[in-house]
């Protein structure tokens, strides 16, 4: 088991077929500056993300790292019911989080949308595998 509050390696998404079957095949859920992309598969119960910032709103390396540590930061601190519901469940989950805003907003103004995203996938997958049973 994972510790509750960790981003180790394993749960880094990293895989080019995982990312680009997410962009084909997975499900969207947005709430302003973010937008999420997810699917889950039977599995071992884990859970794994990836990070990105378009480089056309923010041309500087500096500002998408800046970011990009942000929402790593933010999703560390809110993902332990997914990684929860993931693993009661047995079901892979990915997750590929998009920060779409045009500027850098402080750390606090992007913490409650990025909770509220993640509790409507949350609210999502449970549905969902509540229709499944």
């Amino acid at each position: 088991m994972t510790k509750k509050y960790s981003l180790g390696k394993k749960e880094r998404l990293k895989s080019r077929k995982r990312i680009d079957a997410l962009f084909s095949t997975g499900r969207k859920v947005s709430l302003f500056p973010f937008r999420i992309l997810y699917t889950e598969e039977e599995g071992d119960g884990s859970l794994q993300a990836a990070f990105s910032v378009s480089s056309k709103n923010f041309p500087l390396a500096v500002e998408r790292n800046r970011i990009k540590r942000l929402c790593r930061e933010l999703y560390r601190k809110g993902n332990h019911s997914l990684a929860d519901l993931a693993e009661k469940n047995k079901k892979s989950l990915y997750l590929f989080i998009l920060y779409t805003g045009k500027e850098i907003l402080p750390a606090k103004e992007m913490s409650l949308p990025f909770r509220q995203l993640m509790e409507k996938v949350e609210k999502q997958l449970h549905e969902r595998s509540s229709q499944n049973m």
